[in-house]
C-alpha cells in the first residue's frame, strides 16, 4: 500500500526571472513563505541572485516587450542586483529555510500561481531544492481557470512582479476562491 501524502504546511514560492525559458533565462529574485493550511504565515524568506550588470541588461533586453510594460519592476530588480548573492548561496539559504520550517516533511508541497513555471526554473537552477519538493503542487492558477471559465468569478490580483508581494497576492486569491466553495 502506498503512503498517503498529507503535508502539514505549504511552501509558497515566487520567482522573478529574466524571461520564461528556464534554459536561456535566469532567476533574479525569490521569495518563500511557509504557511499552515489556514494560510497563516509561519516564516518568510527573500533572496536576490546577483548577475554581472552587463549580462543582466542583455538578459532583460531579450524580453524587452515584457519589461517595457513593467518599468518599475525592472528598475527595482536592477537596483537590487548589486546586493544579491551567487545562485548557489541563495539555494543553500532556501534549503536552510526548508530545514527549519519543514523538518517533519520528507517532501515539501510547493504552492503558488502558475507554480509549474517556477518549478521548471527550480529544476533547472536549484537541483538540491528540487529534490526536496513533492511532485504534487498547489497551483492557484488552476483555481483561477475554473472560477473564471465556469462561474465568471475573477479575483483582481495585484501584478507587482516582485516575489514577496506576488506570493501574498496568490494566497489572497486562493482564499477568495475557497470562500466560494461550500464544504
Amino acid at each position: 500500500m502506498k503512503a498517503t501524502f498529507k503535508p502539514k504546511k505549504i511552501l509558497w514560492i515566487d520567482l522573478e526571472m529574466t524571461g520564461l525559458d528556464p534554459v536561456r533565462d535566469e532567476i533574479l529574485e525569490v521569495a518563500a513563505i511557509a504557511t499552515d493550511w489556514d494560510f497563516t504565515e509561519i516564516a518568510t524568506y527573500e533572496g536576490v541572485v546577483r548577475h554581472e550588470p552587463e549580462k543582466l541588461g542583455k538578459l532583460l533586453d531579450r524580453n524587452a516587450s515584457f519589461w517595457d510594460q513593467h518599468p518599475a519592476a525592472r528598475r527595482g530588480l536592477e537596483e537590487q542586483n548589486a546586493s544579491g548573492k551567487p545562485l548557489a548561496e541563495v539555494e543553500r539559504e532556501l534549503l536552510a529555510f526548508c530545514d527549519e520550517h519543514f523538518t517533519d516533511e520528507p517532501r515539501i508541497l510547493l504552492g503558488g500561481n502558475s507554480i509549474h513555471q517556477d518549478r521548471r526554473f527550480i529544476d533547472q537552477w536549484w537541483p538540491m531544492l528540487s529534490k526536496r519538493l513533492h511532485y504534487r503542487m498547489l497551483d492557484v492558477s488552476a483555481w483561477k481557470v475554473v472560477f473564471e471559465g465556469k462561474y465568471g468569478k475573477k479575483f483582481a490580483k495585484p501584478e507587482d512582479h516582485r516575489a514577496l508581494e506576488d506570493i501574498r497576492g496568490s494566497i489572497m486569491e486562493l482564499k477568495y476562491y475557497l470562500k466560494k466553495v461550500k464544504p
